[in-house]
């Protein structure tokens, strides 16, 4: 009798566990690559979400889609072997944008979703799984915006992979997402939530974290020739500032290969542009950050780590442990805050940044352009900044004149080194710092440089210990600079 219930029980169990499920096919999705199914799919979640929730299937298959609605207590599982294919805009599949009223101070990318492959705005436990692929090839990768002016609205066509506004208890687990348009991933407003796992080959941003709290991202691989590959920034997308805060992320790999060479396993290097690859914090700042853990990551042919606050938030509570970096462009470390204030005129206060950590850092073949940068702003210093034990081998080849040029203030600039220039010393370049502490440091140089290792400009409160660095003959290890009065 006892075996004759278990057996009922297991029954049931697989039943239900069945019943849960939604096969795509069985709403009419063809699967062949050449059939728009975005209607079968989307009937097959508005099913799904009627009866109570559950998972949404797509088999091994080439799904050519629009829009995609993703909805509450909805599993979209993309089974291996299946691929979501973007559709052209010839093709006009995309929902239209939804209207947006008023000034708009951050980017068309972050204002719009609806025009999105897949995309969800207010819904609950929302997930996207599998060891399938989305391929956004019939997605654009262009945006009307040029410094907030949104140009009379949207590009009029898909340019997202995965939008996801204002979404609670989120898992995108195990996918993988080929030529992302603008953006592969974009969360805004979302609260509680896992990415994990998941590989990202695109030639914009790769991961970009907006106005959001308590996610973390874990095992993920991003390559990024183009644009940023995970970035956290806190936009006025909400028409409100709103920090991003109490985010985990570990054990990820950023790389600035060419397009598609990092799936197809070639991994050819992509020709340096204004920016590769990176982990930034920016530029769209306008509530900050807060409580930001970054751990146990890899970088490879890219830019390194940007903490850019230039829009009146703030950033504190920021710690980076345990990264590697190969072959990096233009800088190894930027921390900056800036006056750009990028958000309604009559908004009041001034970017801060405190309390920033990095330690265990390796990085080797680094750009000379640039050291390790740390600039606050005049009357406004960055606070409590702590570097130690860093390992870096700069390709050197600074002159002695770049040593007394003067660096540009932040400012209104956009925080981009590449814009400043050369840094003045070839190691670590510190200016309107209030404690700063570095702690068991070592530069390096191929080639000869004729730079400072360190140059502090107005930094107050500043302790250097076990800093090995080389000059040449008659340049100064450490130069410091008073404040002008």
């Amino acid at each position: 009798m006892r075996h004759i219930l278990l057996f009922v029980f297991v029954f049931v169990s697989l039943c239900s566990e069945a019943a849960a499920d939604f096969n795509v096919r069985d709403f009419g999705a063809k699967g062949d690559g050449k059939t728009l199914d975005h209607s079968a799919i989307n009937a097959a979640i508005d099913s799904c979400v009627s009866a109570g929730g559950g998972r949404v299937v797509l088999p091994a298959g080439v799904y050519l889609c629009g829009s995609i609605r993703m909805k509450s207590n909805v599993e979209l599982h993309i089974s291996a072997g299946a691929t979501i294919l973007a559709a052209p805009a010839s093709m006009k599949a995309y929902d239209e944008a939804e209207p947006w009223e008023g000034p708009a101070y951050q980017d068309g990318g972050h204002t719009y979703f609806h025009n999105s492959l897949i995309y969800a705005v207010g819904h609950d436990n929302i997930s996207i799984t599998g060891r399938g692929m989305i391929d956004g090839k019939g997605l654009t990768r262009k945006d009307t915006e040029r410094g907030g002016n949104l140009q009379g609205g949207n590009i009029g066509t898909g340019d997202k992979a995965i939008a996801l506004k204002n979404c609670r208890n989120i898992l995108i687990r195990d996918v993988t997402i080929y030529r992302g348009g603008h953006f592969a991933i974009i969360l805004t407003g979302c609260e509680v939530g896992t990415v994990d796992n998941v590989l990202i080959d695109t030639n914009r941003d790769g991961f970009d974290i907006d106005c959001c709290k308590y996610l973390t991202v874990s095992n993920c691989k991003i390559n990024t020739p183009h644009d940023d590959a995970l970035v956290l920034k806190s936009s006025y997308a909400l028409k409100k500032p709103v920090i991003t805060e109490h985010i985990a992320v570990t054990n990820c790999l950023i790389t600035g290969y060419k397009e598609g060479t990092f799936l197809d396993g070639t991994y050819v290097p992509e020709k340096v542009g204004w920016v590769c690859g990176r982990f930034k914090l920016g530029t769209e700042s306008n509530g900050g950050y807060r409580n930001i853990a970054l751990s146990n990551c890899t970088f490879m042919y890219s830019s390194g780590l940007a903490f850019e606050e230039v829009d009146q938030g703030l950033m504190e509570n920021i710690v980076v442990n345990n990264i590697t970096m190969n072959h990096v462009h233009h800088y190894p470390i930027y921390i900056t805050t800036g006056c750009r204030n990028r958000g309604p005129k009559e908004r009041t206060g001034v970017s801060s940044g405190a309390d920033i950590m990095i330690s265990n850092v390796v990085a080797n073949d680094v750009d000379s352009l640039a050291g390790i940068i740390v600039t606050g702003m005049p009357g406004h210093p960055l606070r409590n900044i702590a570097l130690s034990n860093i390992r870096i081998q700069y390709r050197g080849g600074g002159g002695a004149e770049l040593a007394g040029r003067e660096y540009r203030e932040q400012g209104t600039n956009y925080p981009e080194p590449k814009f400043a220039k050369a840094t003045p010393a070839y190691g670590l370049f510190a200016r309107h710092v209030d404690g700063l502490d570095v702690d068991n440091v070592t530069f390096s140089t191929v080639r000869p440089d004729y730079r400072p290792a360190v140059m502090l400009d107005d930094v107050v409160n500043w302790n250097i210990r076990d800093l090995d660095a080389p000059v040449q003959k008659g340049v100064k290890k450490i130069v410091t600079k008073q404040k002008k009065k």
